[in-house]
């Protein structure tokens, strides 16, 4: 997406840069266990056409985000608390996959197939940023199976 309609340049405030979205943890209680919350143009209209946007993801102990991609952008996430598992498929259907704790960085490609478990006993989250203001997700469960 390159960008929507800009506001006039009259009416722009402090307010379509900032938010406080991804300052707390969001509820785990779905069938995933897991919540991602987005910070990106639809609710900071002042990254419309910066090509950034981040998210903030909470994990329960034993929680999920399944396997989905980023049509139109990286993703590097950075753990806050906890510990997962993460991993991405490459185009050539090999698995590269890493343990994470507190305080490390992993990048997923864009495009490609990737995943994250919390297999600990206690919930974590990350924050993830993108090069992208609305990096798009295609979940592979729902784009497939409906």
């Amino acid at each position: 997406v390159d960008g929507f309609p800009c506001k006039d340049a009259g009416n722009v405030t402090s307010l379509d840069f900032f938010s406080q979205g991804i300052a707390n943890p969001g509820l785990t209680n779905n069938t995933f266990g897991a919540l991602v919350t987005g910070a990106n143009v639809m609710t900071i209209p002042g990254l419309n056409t910066h090509g950034v946007s981040l998210a903030r993801i909470d994990y329960a102990p034993g929680g999920l985000n399944p396997p989905h991609t980023h049509p139109r952008a990286t993703e590097v996430v950075f753990v806050l608390e906890g510990t997962l598992d993460v991993g991405f498929l490459t185009t050539a259907n090999k698995l590269i996959s890493q343990s994470l704790k507190k305080g490390d960085v992993f990048a997923f490609p864009k495009g490609l197939v990737h995943f994250q478990k919390n297999n600990g006993h206690v919930p974590a989250s990350v924050i993830s940023a993108f090069n992208s203001q609305l990096p798009g997700t295609q979940s592979l469960g729902a784009t497939l199976f409906g």
